[in-house]
């Protein structure tokens, strides 16, 4: 099975929103999630994760600690690991990147009312993000 590095960034600001991305590629496909990409050689999962949301959505960010690391299967020959960090905005102008459909900030209610990708209020629940049941 080939594993595939990747990490992604919970961005949440001073007024407890939530920054997300909308997947315009397979898999989830229209779904909101945290932005995230594959990590290039030589860099670090952190690293990864905040090259990735100024990508996403022209937001500087610290990175502050790891929240949690999921395996996602891809086809039938490799897996994506991916490690997910707690974030905060430093500089920047929102604006979604080329391979972002939108990025916008969201509160955990109003997340309720759009397509998530699989199980991503879950995951801010065990953490301790959200209020929502898992």
């Amino acid at each position: 099975m080939r594993r595939i590095r990747a990490a992604g960034a919970v961005v949440r600001d001073a007024d407890g929103r939530f920054l997300l991305v909308l997947r315009t590629k397979e898999p989830e496909a229209g779904a909101w999630t945290v932005p995230g990409g594959s990590v290039e050689s030589g860099e670090s999962f952190a690293q990864a994760a905040a090259r990735e949301v100024l990508e996403e959505t022209g937001l500087v960010v610290r990175v502050l600690h790891e929240l949690w690391t999921v395996d996602v299967p891809f086809g039938d020959d490799a897996v994506y690991e991916i490690h997910d960090f707690l974030a905060a905005p430093v500089s920047g102008r929102l604006q979604a990147g080329d391979d972002a459909g939108d990025a916008r900030w969201f509160t955990p209610d109003e997340m309720r009312d759009i397509p998530l990708t699989h199980d991503l209020l879950g995951y801010f629940t065990r953490a301790g993000l959200s209020d929502e049941p898992a």
